[in-house]
């Protein structure tokens, strides 16, 4: 009998990785547009392992409802995992994610963001549009010989420093755990994050979401930064502090954002509302601003990243399914 698997959230790019991927596997897996919640529990009764994505919740009530409904593996098809209650999920099932899918297509849409915001392309896209092709208003500046502030230095955050490095810019880096051997090859400076906020021209974050990291850029950390300074966030939206942001923004201190999240971003990102009114008052603000490009949580979202996201899922699922070490396991806190 074939290994039983409810996907929630499920788009048809999604259904469409994972079916081609699916056919070296031969799982059973039964698709489910809504996210994962208390009210479509009953969905996952006889179920072997559920997957879900970064908007579906899977907190202490979830985890128990799977618990009780048979499942025995909760497959995450993204990297980051703040939205799983994982004590609740220690001694009932196991966790699994996808640690990296495509570090390349991240980093690039970080300089995608940084490049349109600093040549105002999108502004001059829909003024050509309307026949307007006066260049009043949309002067950047040179990239090269400007100083790059990179919080976190993992995969991605490497990535990007190079190709940074390949326009000339002067680039210093903040994280926890330095890779010094990483920072003497490329020739970049670890240095404390007030002092990172005083040298940045552009700021992008990269790190985990923790207790220590949510709302790191605040009204406090952005006072300490260089004024005009740019801020791309491609990490996690409780990274920033939106209103914080917003004030940043109003005041002139803050030239430009670029955010790919936001901090409430669940009711909206990768669903159409183009008919409805925007109800939340704080995005409707940062979507106001012409100096701000959001973008839908779609960094990742290139052909290789999904190939890779349904290739390791389902790969994680087998092993488990036939009692191998989970190389991308989860791990419960004691």
């Amino acid at each position: 009998m074939a290994y039983k698997i409810a996907f929630f959230g499920a788009k048809p790019y999604d259904i469409s990785s994972f079916d081609q991927v699916n056919k070296d596997f031969n799982y059973d897996i039964k698709y489910y547009k809504g996210h994962l919640n208390k009210n479509n529990l009953v969905l996952t009764q006889g179920t072997d392992a559920v997957c879900i994505f970064v908007n579906d919740t899977a907190d202490a009530e979830i985890i128990d409802g799977l618990a009780k409904n048979g499942v025995k593996l909760l497959a995450l098809r993204c990297a980051g995992y703040n939205n799983v209650d994982l004590a609740a999920a220690k001694g009932k099932m196991k966790i699994v994610r996808v640690p990296a899918y495509s570090p390349y297509a991240v980093a690039e849409h970080a300089v995608a963001l940084m490049l349109s915001l600093n040549r105002k392309i999108h502004r001059a896209y829909w003024r050509t549009r309307d026949g307007n092709f006066s260049l009043h208003g949309l002067m950047g500046f040179d990239m090269h010989g400007k100083t790059a502030g990179i919080i976190g230095t993992g995969k991605i955050a490497k990535i990007l420093i190079k190709i940074l490095k390949g326009f000339g810019m002067n680039i210093v880096a903040y994280d926890l755990y330095p890779d010094y051997a990483f920072a003497e090859e490329q020739g970049i400076t670890y240095t404390t994050l007030d002092e990172l906020y005083k040298q940045s021209d552009i700021i992008s974050l990269h790190c985990p979401l923790t207790d220590k990291t949510k709302y790191l850029i605040n009204d406090i950390s952005i006072c300490k930064m260089k004024d005009n300074v740019m801020i791309i966030n491609t990490g996690r939206g409780l990274l920033i502090h939106t209103n914080a942001l917003i004030e940043g923004l109003k005041n002139k201190k803050i030239a430009a954002a670029g955010l790919d999240v936001y901090e409430e971003e669940g009711d909206y990102f990768y669903e159409d509302k183009s008919d409805k009114i925007i109800d939340d008052d704080v995005l409707a603000r940062l979507l106001s601003f012409n100096n701000v490009i959001v973008t839908s949580h779609q960094a990742f979202f290139t052909k290789e990243a999904l190939h890779n996201i349904a290739e390791t899922t389902l790969l994680n699922v087998k092993a488990f399914m036939e009692n191998q070490p989970l190389a991308n396991e989860v791990v419960l806190p004691d």
